[in-house]
């Protein structure tokens, strides 16, 4: 099976060219023209997809060779572009810049060559004119497999600074697809962690992406980037499926509610509702402002494994749903909500009571934090006998790491590997065993798993190993 969907990745020589500026405004416009458009993120990134998201009306997906694997970028790009017209994947970072260490792995340019795509190279040319074609020349040439087939220049100053880097640029054979003057109302703010995400900025988040695609439309030649986009190579193989994944991934091992005030705690049996393949377990998978990160094909997994995936707001929902079984809290930013999530005491003891009983609970990051007993002297769950407070550093990177015990979701011994991005620390108590063994960049053990609970500060992709979907969802069943 191949597949042809159009596509464009777009690059840069480095952060900050305005990957972000041009990929969703571009994907806006194309969407503005009546086509389904599927968004896409290079590397580990939440923040971005979300914008994306806005930008087309579809979910954003991201393609990580390093948590994935190089094996699963097409498939899971494919699964993520069924239907579409086309397709615009945002790069990270610089176009040849990857996992630390490790050559082009997770690199733009790699996934660009794994999907067989032409790069979109958007170039920064304030404070230059004819050096440009010196730089735009040497990232053509430094890979002749990634194929760059044009430049959009960015925070361009007038006309005539315009006309000097098209002058330029001749030499090096590569069109110019468009010219972008600076425009300070389609920058969005950013803070300790990046972008602030869509999920908190409401309207003004709408209106910075049609900014976004007003300024685009306006300054290239979409015409020529569909058509470049038209050129891309078919892709072989099938889609990704969350279903033959959880049917087909082999063993557990191998990877890669609570009462309403009042009432008392039903049996863990009556938590799951009853289908003909068996108990349909109700499981509530954090979301709104404080907890936006989060991979789309986790609750597909989940789905696919036979669970009934309800999202809720633990900013706004004074209850878990109704019949929880078990519980999944991402990452996100519990450190700006801190005062209103710890306002919301309700909720709170509820999750407590939920980890108490010893249903499944997976916490990543800020879930991680949700679950200790303060964040920055703020009382949060209490789940984790574990005090969370921010500070200046920034922890961040891939990380390898190997399952040390049995928990809800790997079997000891299971590899796995993640991403960590925060600034806050976890001060443990005494008792919890750990989640992970970290094997790279530096050994340590890290994490927790008491009962049912398995938090940790690294993000996973569990389309890399759907087993430990299929088994939360048969622990939430039987626990």
């Amino acid at each position: 099976m191949t597949s042809a969907v159009p596509r464009l990745v777009v690059a840069a020589p480095s952060s900050g060219s305005g990957k972000t500026t041009v990929a969703t405004g571009l994907m806006a416009a194309f969407a503005a023209r009546g086509l389904a458009v599927s968004p896409h993120k290079v590397g580990p990134d939440y923040i971005d997809p979300g914008y994306h998201a806005l930008a087309t009306g579809r979910v954003g997906r991201n393609l990580d060779a390093y948590l994935c694997g190089p094996e699963l970028v097409a498939p899971l790009f494919l699964h993520g572009a069924r239907g579409c017209d086309i397709a615009v994947v945002e790069g990270v970072m610089g176009l040849y810049d990857g996992a630390a260490g490790q050559g082009e792995l997770a690199s733009t340019a790699q996934v660009a060559k794994l999907l067989r795509a032409p790069v979109v190279l958007v170039v920064d040319a304030s404070s230059q004119s004819r050096s440009v074609a010196a730089l735009v020349h040497g990232f053509v040439s430094w890979d002749p497999q990634v194929r760059v087939g044009g430049v959009i220049l960015n925070k361009v100053a007038s006309d005539r600074h315009e006309a000097l880097l098209r002058e330029a640029l001749e030499s090096v054979g590569v069109p110019v697809l468009g010219a972008l003057r600076r425009a300070a109302q389609v920058e969005t703010p950013s803070r300790h962690l990046g972008l602030v995400p869509v999920a908190e900025r409401g309207t003004l988040a709408v209106e910075a992406v049609a900014a976004m695609a007003a300024q685009v439309s306006a300054g290239c030649d979409l015409e020529a980037l569909a058509a470049l986009a038209r050129g891309a190579g078919a892709l072989p193989g099938a889609a990704w499926d969350p279903a033959e994944a959880v049917t087909g991934s082999g063993s557990d091992a191998e990877v890669g509610i609570t009462a309403r005030p009042g009432h008392d705690r039903p049996a863990r049996s009556a938590r799951c509702a009853r289908s003909a393949e068996g108990p349909v377990p109700t499981i509530a998978v954090a979301g709104g402002a404080a907890f936006t990160f989060s991979y789309a094909e986790h609750t597909e997994l989940l789905s696919a494994a036979g669970a009934d995936v309800v999202t809720f707001d633990p900013l706004r929902d004074e209850q878990l749903p109704p019949d929880t079984a078990g519980l999944v809290v991402g990452g996100g930013f519990p450190e700006v909500y801190a005062a209103e999530l710890s306002a919301n005491e309700g909720l709170r003891k509820e999750v407590a009571a939920l980890a108490e009983s010893g249903a499944p609970v997976a916490a990543e990051c800020a879930g991680l934090l949700y679950l200790c007993r303060e964040l920055d002297g703020r009382p949060m769950c209490g789940v984790l006998d574990a005090t969370a407070r921010m500070t200046e550093r920034l922890t961040l990177g891939y990380r390898d790491a190997v399952a040390v015990g049995d928990s809800v979701l790997a079997g000891a011994g299971t590899r796995m590997r993640g991403h960590e991005f925060h600034r806050t620390v976890v001060e443990p108590g005494a008792g919890a065993a750990p989640a992970w063994g970290v094997l790279a960049p530096v050994k340590r053990v890290e994490g927790f798993v008491e009962r049912g609970v398995h938090a940790s500060y690294l993000h996973t992709h569990w389309a890399s190993s759907p087993g430990a979907a299929r088994r939360f969802v048969e622990r939430c069943r039987t626990s």
